[in-house]
């Protein structure tokens, strides 16, 4: 599995923790950061089994 998958899914799970902690204490900045970090995880997750598909393909 590629390092991009754990690493995109950390970021993925603690985006989501900042998102729920902004929209708990009404801090508008932490949420959308969280809302940010999540998606970098996504993004990250979904290079990271495009790698995987090339690797298994060969």
């Amino acid at each position: 599995m590629d390092n991009n998958r754990s690493e995109g899914m950390k970021n993925q799970v603690k985006g989501t923790a900042k998102e729920v902690a902004g929209k708990v204490t009404g801090d508008t900045a932490q949420e959308v950061e969280g809302k940010v970090q999540k998606n970098v995880g996504k993004a990250q997750n979904e290079v990271g089994k495009a790698a995987d598909e090339v690797r298994k393909d060969r």
